[in-house]
């Protein structure tokens, strides 16, 4: 018996190891709609990361813009999944859009992993900054979940306006421990995804959102990165909203906290 369990804690411990990646990443590589179905005005966008990997993105102006947001998605689908938010943002923000995929996931070549969404996101700005001309003075950069991660990283990395993270997650390894808490995963991942860590060392303005029943990341986590993040900062609870449901539930209080953040902004 005690072999036995010996055997089961081990591949507990063991398998999530061995499939690290297949339960951090979740990439869907159909596209359930493009903004032509629904009547958008986009371009398709071809961008080749520095290490030559092919992305694909949707680049979705609205009249009147005055900020670019440059959408870093989660862990799950792909850009035809956040339509619904950019044309929210477009009627709510009257900004215009960007939306890429990370490696693996839609029409993007490759497989995902760690730096390799670091670079995915450093393309999409390249392709912002220098083939639109867009001014880095009106670029907000946005992540949700382990988006967050890749916005953090890339704000850390190149001058932007502002940047805000939605349900964001402390690190890999925390996430890691909180579901079971009692193995420790954390210490035997590559994926680190470390925000903690690093989130000390933004210089720019910050907005939080995170709701308050989400049962993927833990309340406490986008809590805890917030604290540990440099002035200025805004952190918006969302009343009874769970992981994907954000700006949904938050209804126009959620669009209100973007509202006054980017009015704060100048």
């Amino acid at each position: 018996m005690l072999i036995l369990i010996a055997v089961l804690l081990a591949a507990i411990v063991v398998v999530p190891v061995l499939f690290e990646k297949r339960l951090i990443y979740f990439p869907f590589r159909r596209l359930e709609v493009t903004p032509k179905e629904l009547g958008l005005r986009f371009e398709e966008v071809r961008l080749v990361a520095d290490d030559g990997t092919a992305l694909h993105g949707w680049f979705l102006p609205v009249e009147g813009a005055r900020h670019t947001v440059l959408v870093c998605h989660g862990n799950a689908g792909n850009i035809s999944h956040r339509l619904d938010r950019a044309l929210l943002m477009h009627a709510k923000l009257k900004t215009d859009v960007f939306l890429f995929d990370y490696r693996g996931y839609g029409l993007s070549e490759g497989t995902p992993d760690e730096q390799g969404t670091y670079r995915d996101a450093r393309a999409a700005l390249r392709y912002l900054i220098t083939e639109r001309g867009i001014d880095r003075a009106n670029l907000i950069v946005f992540g949700e979940s382990l988006g967050a991660a890749v916005a953090l990283q890339l704000a850390l990395e190149e001058p932007v306006r502002a940047l805000v993270l939605e349900a964001p997650f402390t690190s890999i390894g925390d996430m890691a421990r909180s579901v079971p808490p009692f193995l420790p995963l954390g210490r035997l991942l590559r994926t680190r995804y470390d925000n903690l860590a690093k989130v000390s060392g933004l210089r720019v303005p910050l907005l939080v959102l995170h709701g308050d029943r989400d049962t993927t990341v833990p309340f406490a986590q986008g809590q805890r990165l917030f604290d540990a993040a440099p002035e200025p900062k805004r952190f918006f609870a969302i009343p009874g909203a769970s992981h994907n449901d954000t700006y949904l539930i938050g209804g126009d209080a959620y669009w209100q906290a973007w509202r006054e953040f980017l009015k704060g902004l100048g």
